[in-house]
């Protein structure tokens, strides 16, 4: 049971933290353009296969580099010459717009790599376990994705908060003209800030890609949980969107390691019940329901406190 526990957390810590990456460049996009970029997980997506595809010419290090930059470019040039364009009839052009871009990427992305998974594999210097608890070896290459998180929650509250950069980029959310005035183009800066949103999504791709599977339909997989993540720490909230990742990722953690069920605490039903449809839902174990667990508490959320764990907006 210590192990289970043990173990369980360091994943769900570690897939909280991967989830973090991601929302956190959708949370930076929402809280200074005010758009929910529904394209966000395939620029997640974008990250992993250009982090292969640039691994096998030049090695998994410059990638790390190369990648991000390559995704964050495409974001940038879709805000300027896309979303800027339909920004003029209001959000649900630009949602529309996102949403379909997420379906060309992907319909681009299996053009060009196939729908088969792609071998995007650990590099040789992190392939190695890091330290031995109980009898399970916990690789390296977790590590440096925990690592890699966290130095960037770190730099991105620095920078929003403590910096001239960030000042700038949260005013020109609010008071755009008045930005303008003293000199900076905002044009430019709201096209920045979705790059490094599309960037930051991208970077999560590249970390992710070897140690998940690398293929055509991974946005799809983790796309849905990520918008669970955001409203559930709160729209715009950056540190809203740490804690729900924390939280999302050990609670779906812990319930796909649990076997119990309503049968095992309660005892079989009586025979009268034995051939009802209640006697499927007796059976039914945590690890069954883990899935829908995200999904629920995000209902529960939108019910008891819409604007999110430390969010401040309601909508």
């Amino acid at each position: 049971m210590l192990e289970l526990i043990v173990i369980s957390t360091l994943n769900g810590v570690l897939f909280g933290m991967l989830l973090f990456l991601m929302a956190s460049g959708l949370t930076v996009i929402f809280s200074m353009l005010g758009v929910l970029n529904f394209a966000h997980a395939s620029f997640y997506m974008l990250g992993a296969f250009f982090g292969f595809q640039v691994s096998r010419w030049f090695g998994f290090w410059p990638a790390l580099l190369i990648a991000p930059l390559l995704a964050g470019a495409i974001g940038a040039g879709v805000e300027r010459y896309g979303l800027r364009r339909v920004h003029k009839n209001g959000h649900v052009a630009e949602l529309l717009f996102t949403f379909g871009l997420a379906f060309a990427i992907e319909e681009i992305v299996q053009i060009i790599w196939g729908k088969s998974p792609v071998d995007f594999r650990v590099p040789s210097l992190l392939d190695f376990p890091a330290f031995t608890i109980f009898s399970t070896n916990y690789p390296a290459y977790k590590m440096f994705m925990l690592l890699v998180s966290i130095v960037i929650f770190v730099g991105l509250l620095i920078v929003l908060k403590k910096t001239r950069i960030g000042l700038i980029v949260q005013a020109a959310l609010t008071h755009p003209h008045m930005v303008g005035h003293l000199g900076h183009n905002v044009g430019r800066i709201f096209m920045l800030v979705f790059g490094v949103g599309t960037a930051l999504a991208a970077v999560a791709g590249v970390i992710a890609g070897p140690a998940l599977v690398t293929q055509s339909n991974m946005a799809g997989l983790l796309g849905p949980i990520l918008f669970v993540v955001v409203v559930v720490g709160g729209l715009g909230s950056l540190p809203g969107a740490f804690v729900a990742s924390l939280l999302i990722g050990l609670v779906q953690t812990f319930a796909v390691s649990m076997n119990g069920s309503l049968s095992g605490a309660f005892g079989p039903l009586s025979a009268a019940y034995a051939s009802t449809w209640l006697a499927d839902i007796w059976g039914v174990t945590i690890a069954q329901i883990a899935p829908i667990v995200p999904y629920v508490l995000l209902v529960l959320i939108l019910i008891f406190r819409p604007m999110g764990l430390l969010g401040t907006r309601d909508t």
